[in-house]
């Protein structure tokens, strides 16, 4: 996965939802605006997790499965937020803290990828 270019993609996408919601969505109500700004915030938060991996990626090789579930956390988090918000049942909150697990995996993973930074590559044999 070309994580730089999903993250970008991702960051544009998350842009584009909170623009939405701030222009398309301000007649629900505070609670349901809530959900939809919550779910922006942490797709950006994802999405920039999304782009540091990228980034990291450009310097030295490292796993791609932070990525992977930051992707996966931010659809699961932030989806089911977005979903409930617009009339998707309730119970599809079960979902968020999935995503949100798959989120903190995530950028656990971004940093023990950080961390071998200041190690020297290893050659293969």
């Amino acid at each position: 996965m070309n994580s730089l270019a999903v993250g970008s993609f991702t960051v544009a996408l998350g842009i584009l939802l909170g623009a939405f919601g701030a222009h398309g969505l301000r007649d629900l109500g505070a609670e349901l605006l809530g959900f939809w700004a919550t779910a922006t915030l942490y797709h950006f938060i994802g999405g920039f997790g999304l782009v540091a991996l990228g980034s990291l990626q450009l310097v030295r090789p490292a796993a791609s499965w932070p990525g992977i579930a930051l992707l996966a956390g931010i659809v699961l988090f932030s989806g089911s937020l977005y979903a409930m918000t617009l009339g998707a049942p309730r119970i599809l909150g079960a979902v968020t803290p999935v995503g949100g697990t798959a989120l903190i995996v995530g950028f656990l993973g971004l940093g023990a990828q950080a961390l071998k930074l200041g190690r020297p590559a290893r050659q293969s044999p």
